[in-house]
């Protein structure tokens, strides 16, 4: 009887569950312009469920139980928002959320979609690590996006930077490490995602969302590692995951070999869809459009995003890189003797490299990046980040020394270069009011530290005639291994830890006109070189030329900035005062220690996006002067003096505009003037050599159909050009770089399942040299095809 009982209760309560009807929710979440946010953290407090928009904005909760219920809308940048509802049997409760004021993608990599054709977004998370429009920050900076790397088929950085004003012909070193002009002075892309993410060999480009090109001396948000120049810096902005299965396979083959396959997958790993994983990846085979040289290289790029809580989520990023290869021209004329020549009438043959294709080098990079971001309250975040980047070089790296007008001799370095950086930060994020009046703040800490070790040894190759070369001369692997004994040997380490701790607040004194203030103590310790050979630590070779011992400096740094909004969210003016330091070791011939170089840079100007987006630009006029630089003491060869000056003034322009629908322009403008005003006697009042075209000029047109039966079919032509420049200028001698006008163009077709791509660059063979007068390639022809899932 019990027996019975019991299994009747059992059925019982089965059938009951199976009658239970249940509910579901379901929404989309759009900015204050109605354009779709992805990543949101969406949850329903009394179940603890948690799930993520979707690239459309969309989110949905099924199998709810019927009664009332909080869901909780949260994401960094904005105020938390609870909304209550009721969920009833067999229905689907509709929610719509729009935010009430402007919150842009910020630290949990909240996305805006909007619109793909278009190019002219400008907003960033990381260029003032705060969350401030392009209208409100008084630093200048330039965008690439996706959009145009797509439109351009940029397969590397060097493709991608042709549309940054001032970039100018990128500067390949001898292990594919790429390095741009940027105001008269070089700039290096060293952060990824706003922090140290430095790399001494290829970058590849699979994983890369956009490029941010950001200007001026920048150390008091980012610090000497990551602003490496009085210039500027670029940052490199990686693909993240989304919230949905898709991905892409792709071929591009071309001139000289070129062979290239790339891919992007993502997923959803958990079914809340709130973990998700991206892998990108590449390979890539090109030989040299020169009589030999050539690159292999795999890049795999894994991304995983974890959103843990309603108030805590991670992101790790990896990048993976290893490339064997042989060295770019390097060449380096003879310059003794009162001359000026140009490199395009050295009779140096533009198809040559002296070197057989077994003199390769070997590298491999590993960068790791994590983030994780806590919302501590409406007001405040707390975002904690650990990168660390490591390069090795194995091989042979070459250089090219003119010994005579017509002879020169390969300087080839052997062996071993290990870098690796590591860096932690901790910072905190406000969007408050004191009073009326709304402030918008970032507190940091942030330890570097820095490792570098070399073994290895340089050796010279016989001479050789470079006008009448003989047809049998070529520098062998063979060759080299037997003066490996002959040569000068470097076998050494190094370290140094830097300790930094700043703060900036931007300060809206009304809705229309804001203050930026900025500050940075960094504390840099220098640990000195350690030499393998003798066992003795010193600080290495300084500056001055002298030993000098490990050493300490304490630098401050400061950074301040106004806008005034002419037209509430459309027009600006702007001007601001950038502060940048570098660590200078050694001693005067006095025993006093060298302070850090200074470099001060004045800059204002407009900014403007019109038309509801369709036209963004910015116009500006810097001025920028170095001080503490080391020049020879002119009572003592030996030593130097830290009383050097240059200054750095000129106008950029950068405008991108969408005029109607599918039609894309891009136009930039620099013009820069640099000078020695106190140096040495053999540059003094006169431009750096390396320091670029005094004018350069870039420019890119497209149409893409985007309805009707052509709808995705585009077409794209654009050009960069730059007036001469020098690889070597002094009083007695000048090497000059002949100005250059080179143009590419690009037709596709996008559709949402492929895509097809034809490229021609340079198309007119001109012939260009990098400052380190590395011949540029002449027409290359590229072809892809995408397929899309």
């Amino acid at each position: 009887m019990h027996l019975r009982l019991f299994i009747v209760m059992i059925f019982t309560s089965i059938y009951s569950f199976a009658q239970t009807n249940f509910g579901s929710i379901s929404g989309s979440i759009s900015s204050v312009e109605n354009e779709p946010l992805e990543l949101v953290s969406i949850s329903i407090v009394e179940l603890n469920k948690n799930t993520l928009t979707d690239i459309k904005g969309n989110f949905s909760f099924s199998n709810i139980v019927p009664g009332n219920y909080i869901v909780r809308i949260q994401m960094v940048g904005a105020k938390e928002e609870d909304i209550p509802v009721l969920v009833k049997e067999n229905q689907n409760t509709p929610i719509s959320y729009k935010l009430t004021k402007e919150n842009i993608q910020l630290l949990q990599e909240v996305r805006i979609i909007g619109n793909n054709t278009k190019i002219t977004r400008k907003e960033s998370p990381y260029v003032a690590k705060l969350p401030i429009k392009y209208l409100e920050n008084p630093q200048v900076y330039n965008v690439v996006p996706k959009e145009l790397i797509n439109q351009q088929m940029a397969v590397d950085l060097g493709s991608v930077s042709k549309n940054v004003p001032g970039a100018g012909i990128p500067m390949v070193a001898n292990q594919g490490r790429v390095t741009f002009r940027s105001r008269g002075f070089e700039a290096e892309p060293n952060a990824r995602n706003g922090v140290a993410g430095a790399a001494f060999s290829f970058l590849d480009n699979t994983n890369l969302e956009r490029i941010e090109a950001i200007k001026g001396p920048s150390t008091t948000l980012f610090g000497t590692q990551v602003a490496s120049s009085y210039g500027g810096f670029y940052n490199r902005v990686t693909k993240k995951p989304y919230n949905s299965v898709g991905g892409e396979v792709s071929y591009t083959g071309g001139s000289w070999d070129f062979n290239r396959v790339t891919f992007d997958a993502n997923t959803p790993i958990n079914s809340d869809k709130t973990a998700l994983l991206r892998l990108n990846g590449a390979t890539t085979f090109e030989k040299s459009f020169q009589d030999n040289g050539f690159t292999n290289s795999l890049a795999l790029a894994p991304s995983f995003s974890y959103q843990i809580n309603d108030k805590l989520s991670l992101l790790m990023d990896i990048e993976f890189g290893t490339a064997k290869g042989t060295s770019v021209v390097r060449f380096n004329p003879y310059t003794k003797g009162n001359k000026i020549q140009s490199i395009a009438n050295m009779h140096f043959p533009y198809r040559k490299t002296f070197l057989g294709d077994d003199i390769t080098y070997n590298t491999q990079m590993m960068n790791i990046f994590g983030q994780l971001n806590y919302k501590i309250s409406s007001k405040w975040t707390s975002q904690t980040i650990f990168s660390r980047a490591r390069s090795t070089i194995n091989g042979y790296i070459t250089a090219l020394n003119g010994k005579s007008d017509s002879t020169l001799q390969a300087s080839v370095i052997i062996g071993n270069t290990n870098f690796i950086a590591t860096n932690l930060q901790q910072n905190f994020i406000g969007d408050f009011y004191i009073g009326k009046f709304r402030n918008r703040m970032v507190v940091g800490l942030d330890y570097y530290n820095n490792f570098n070790s070399f073994d290895r040894v340089t050796v010279n190759a016989p001479l050789v005639n470079f006008i009448n070369t003989p047809s049998s001369y070529r520098v062998t692997r063979n060759m080299l291994d037997t003066l490996t004994n002959t040569g000068t040997p470097r076998k050494e380490k190094s370290s140094d830890n830097t300790y930094s701790a700043y703060i900036s607040d931007v300060f809206d004194i009304t809705d229309r006109l804001k203050v930026m203030g900025s500050l940075r103590v960094d504390n840099f310790h220098y640990n000195g070189v350690y030499n393998i050979l003798t066992g003795e630590t010193s600080g290495g070779l300084s500056v001055s030329g002298l030993q000098a011992g490990p050493y300490s400096q304490t630098a401050l740094s400061h950074k301040s900035g106004l806008i005034y909004e002419v037209l509430k969210d459309k027009l600006t003016v702007f001007g601001n005062y950038l502060n940048g330091f570098f660590n200078i070791s050694g001693v005067d011939k006095d025993g006093n220690n060298f302070v850090p170089q200074k470099g001060n840079q004045l800059e204002f100007g407009t900014k403007a996006d019109l038309f509801n987006h369709k036209l963004v630009g910015t116009i500006s006029y810097y001025d920028i002067n170095v001080d503490h630089v080391l020049r020879t003491d002119p009572d003592d060869a030996n030593y130097s003096i830290q009383d050097g000056t240059q200054y750095s003034r000129g106008v950029e322009v950068d405008i991108t505009a969408n005029p109607v629908a599918g039609l894309n322009i891009v136009f930039g403008y620099a013009y820069n003037d640099s000078k020695f005003t106190k140096s040495d006697a053999s540059v003094l009042n006169l431009r750096p050599a390396a320091s670029g075209p005094q004018n350069m000029y870039n420019f890119w047109v497209s149409y893409t159909f985007t309805e009707g039966k052509f709808s995705g079919l585009g077409a794209g032509f654009g050009g960069n050009m730059g007036s001469s420049s020098y690889q070597t200028n002094t009083q007695t001698s000048k090497v000059i770089i002949p100005s250059y006008q080179m143009f590419d163009a690009s037709i596709f077709y996008d559709r949402p399942k492929y895509r097809l791509g034809l490229k021609v660059d340079n198309i007119t063979s001109e012939k260009a040299w990098s400052v380190r007068l590395t011949p540029q390639a002449p027409a290359r022809f590229l072809a892809s095809l995408s397929l899309k899932f």
